[in-house]
């Protein structure tokens, strides 16, 4: 025989046959956008480390929301952008019913009931000191004290109407008492998203500078309850912890550097695994297109199909509505 019996490029020769046999496949469906809220009315701040992306007003937010659900995007996860007068030591803003958060909860679920709410249960956007929890005297985040105010913090997200709390905060515990409280009070079908891996990760400078929580860490680190970016058995035991507490859904954050975790989390488990492409993923990818030394959309698109690949049912970009949109005009 002088030629190849199997010939893999025959099913690649035309579009009809690539299609055929195409293993993954991203949809707006797959999409969660992540937004910036910011107090006041009518008004709209460019993030600077991450061009394209906006702190918005609610009322300026809700117009954005049914561009959402017209593109077909599942959800919104909402981060607040908080004024440093109600920020404390003690966070205690966090769980104020008239918060920021709270109110855009609410003013989406009446306005967009069709869109699922997912809300950031951590503490960093409130503290003076940027810690994703109460510190004592040393400046070392105390767990179970901070598990208090979270605790609080998701029951009122979910009187807000929340249809998903996700603590974001790597306290050990917190899920379950989240639960608890959550089924105690009422909310039986309040999902929780886990940030179960939530790496100690350089990726995420500018979502610090967009909710501004960056100047108050100033040369701070999150290294004791964030995890080392060179542990994988380490996430396993995480993600299993959360699920056995009542976790729903559980999240490997951030997406393009530990695909091989979000592989794992899938083939382990097999629960809904969420990954959410960074801050930091997004501005290489903006800054490469705005140069002019990548086309934007293809390689977008290629990034997300990989997170797709390796096990994401979810995904949480900052490129969502223009993903969307690509994806709906092909």
């Amino acid at each position: 025989m002088n030629f190849p019996a199997t010939r893999m490029r025959r099913m690649r020769a035309n579009d009809f046959s690539r299609r055929l046999m195409r293993e993954t496949r991203l949809s707006a469906d797959d999409l969660i956008w992540p937004v910036f809220v910011l107090e006041g009315d009518d008004a709209v701040e460019q993030v600077d480390s991450m061009p394209g992306v906006e702190r918005m007003t609610i009322d300026r937010l809700l117009p954005m929301a049914k561009r959402c659900v017209e593109l077909g995007v599942p959800a919104m996860a909402l981060f607040p952008v908080v004024a440093s007068e109600f920020k404390s030591e003690d966070a205690r803003e966090a769980w104020n019913p008239e918060g920021l958060a709270q109110r855009a909860v609410a003013a989406l679920k009446d306005h967009v009931p069709e869109l699922g709410v997912i809300t950031d249960v951590a503490l960093d956007p409130f503290t003076t000191h940027g810690q994703d929890g109460v510190i004592d005297e040393t400046g070392y985040v105390m767990n179970d004290a901070t598990i208090d105010v979270l605790v609080k913090q998701a029951l009122s997200h979910a009187e807000a109407g929340a249809d998903v709390v996700a603590p974001s905060d790597m306290m050990d515990g917190r899920i379950g008492m989240i639960r608890q409280a959550l089924e105690t009070e009422g909310f039986s079908n309040t999902r929780i998203l886990a940030y179960s891996a939530k790496y100690a990760s350089g990726f995420y400078g500018p979502f610090r500078d967009a909710v501004g929580s960056s100047g108050n860490l100033g040369g701070g680190n999150k290294y004791s309850y964030q995890m080392d970016p060179c542990n994988s058995d380490e996430a396993l035991n995480e993600v299993r912890m959360d699920i056995n507490e009542g976790a729903d859904m559980v999240m490997v954050k951030p997406a393009m550097p530990y695909l091989d975790i979000v592989r794992r989390v899938k083939d382990e488990f097999g629960v809904p695994t969420f990954a959410y492409q960074v801050s930091g993923e997004y501005a290489m990818l903006k800054a490469a297109a705005l140069n002019g030394w990548l086309d934007e959309r293809s390689v977008v698109l290629e990034a997300l199909t990989s997170i797709r690949r390796a096990g994401a049912d979810g995904i949480l970009t900052y490129y969502a509505l223009q993903a969307a949109q690509w994806l709906n005009d092909d």
